[in-house]
C-alpha cells in the first residue's frame, strides 16, 4: 500500500478523481494543510462517485506533523523542479508520494530535498493535471511491487 499527499489541493474534480484512484488502488489518501474547498462539495463528491466509503481519508493539519507522525517512511516530492525522475526510484510499500497545490506546487522546501522527483515532460510545458501525475507514479510504484 501507498500513501498519497495532497498538500493544500486546490481542485475539488481533482481530489475526487485521487480519491476514486485511492479506492482502487488501496492507498491512503492524506490530505494536508488548508483546503480549497469543502470536502462535501458536489463537484468532490461527484467526481469520486460511490468510491468515497472505500476510501482511508487522513486529515493532517501540516507537513511537519505527517512528517513527525512517519519519522522511518519515505517521502518523494513531486515537482517540476527536479531533474530527478521517478522511474528511477525503487519505490517500497508504504512510501508517501507527495503532490503540491495545482497553481503553486509544493514549497522549496521540499522541491529542493534530495527526494524530489518529476515526471518527464516536453520542454516548455508547465505541467501535468494532478489527478494524472498521481495516477502515473502511483501506478509506476505498484508495478514495481508486482501488481
Amino acid at each position: 500500500m501507498f500513501n498519497i499527499v495532497l498538500y493544500e489541493p486546490e481542485i475539488p474534480q481533482n481530489t475526487g478523481n485521487i480519491a476514486r484512484l485511492c479506492a482502487c488502488t488501496g492507498a491512503r489518501l492524506h490530505l494536508v494543510g488548508k483546503i480549497g474547498f469543502s470536502l462535501s462539495s458536489k463537484y468532490t463528491k461527484r467526481a469520486g462517485l460511490d468510491y468515497w466509503d472505500s476510501v482511508d481519508i487522513h486529515r493532517i493539519p501540516s507537513m511537519e506533523e505527517l512528517l513527525d507522525i512517519n519519522k522511518n517512511a519515505n517521502f518523494y516530492y513531486l515537482t517540476t523542479k527536479s531533474k530527478k525522475l521517478y522511474t528511477d526510484i525503487n519505490f517500497q510499500a508504504g512510501d508517501f508520494l507527495v503532490f503540491g497545490p495545482e497553481t503553486r506546487g509544493l514549497p522549496d522546501k521540499y522541491t529542493q530535498d534530495e527526494n524530489a522527483i518529476t515526471i518527464p515532460m516536453l520542454k516548455g510545458q508547465r505541467s501535468l493535471n494532478l489527478s494524472n501525475s498521481v495516477a502515473v507514479v502511483v501506478y509506476e510504484a505498484i508495478r514495481q511491487n508486482g501488481l
